[in-house]
């Protein structure tokens, strides 16, 4: 026996475009594309100085010397004798040999001043600031050196057994040291290893330093 069928049951009616609109802005948000998401847990970049004062004072003695040699020189143009200083330096480097005591000392100074320049303009410096991991790429988050030891000082003390700590953070390693009044060595630098990276954990920082621990007891 056969059933009549509905012979609008197999055909799907289109939508409308309200229905489509309201399909459109429904999609849930994991469906859109991946580049749209923020990226989590970017590491920030280390900061790079400024270098104000090593760029303003070369800045100062490169335009001192071009100014006084240009005055010089205008000064020639218009008649006037040359400087007794512009004279007797171009009788010195053409009278004085290479191999001269006062030329080496003066090309050794040059060329340290030149490596000096060269390393500040080719390091980041700010070595008392240690990055930390943010959410973003475009924020930068800094934390002090001595900031980061008092936190894991204070983190320190809370061990039980521990009465006095030390600690000096640096951007490569962070070395604490405590002095206990009981419990067992191992068993408080246990402790204290684990409170440390726990401590070191909260202050997510972008490259942590390799953590040094050592325990002795105080002395009476």
């Amino acid at each position: 026996m056969e059933r009549d069928q509905d012979p609008t049951a197999g055909t799907e009616q289109p939508a409308t475009d309200d229905e489509t609109t309201s399909r459109t802005g429904e999609q849930p948000a994991q469906e859109r594309p991946a580049r749209e998401r923020p990226a989590q847990g970017q590491a920030t970049p280390r900061p790079w100085s400024a270098r104000r004062i090593p760029a303003a004072l070369t800045a100062l003695l490169i335009a001192a010397a071009a100014g006084t040699l240009l005055v010089d020189v205008v000064r020639v143009r218009a008649g006037s004798t040359a400087a007794g200083w512009r004279t007797r330096l171009a009788d010195e480097m053409a009278t004085r040999p290479l191999d001269d005591v006062w030329i080496r000392v003066g090309a050794a100074v040059m060329a340290v001043l030149g490596l000096w320049l060269v390393i500040l303009a080719l390091t980041p410096g700010l070595r008392h600031k240690l990055p930390v991991t943010t959410p973003d790429r475009q924020m930068h988050t800094v934390l002090n050196r001595d900031a980061a030891a008092l936190l894991l000082r204070d983190a320190a003390m809370r061990v039980p057994g521990v009465s006095a700590a030390r600690v000096r953070v640096s951007q490569s390693r962070i070395k604490a040291r405590a002095d206990m009044r009981y419990r067992a060595p191992a068993d408080v630098k246990a402790d204290l290893v684990a409170t440390l990276r726990e401590e070191l954990d909260r202050l997510a920082l972008a490259r942590p330093p390799r953590l040094t621990v050592k325990v002795r007891p105080r002395r009476k």
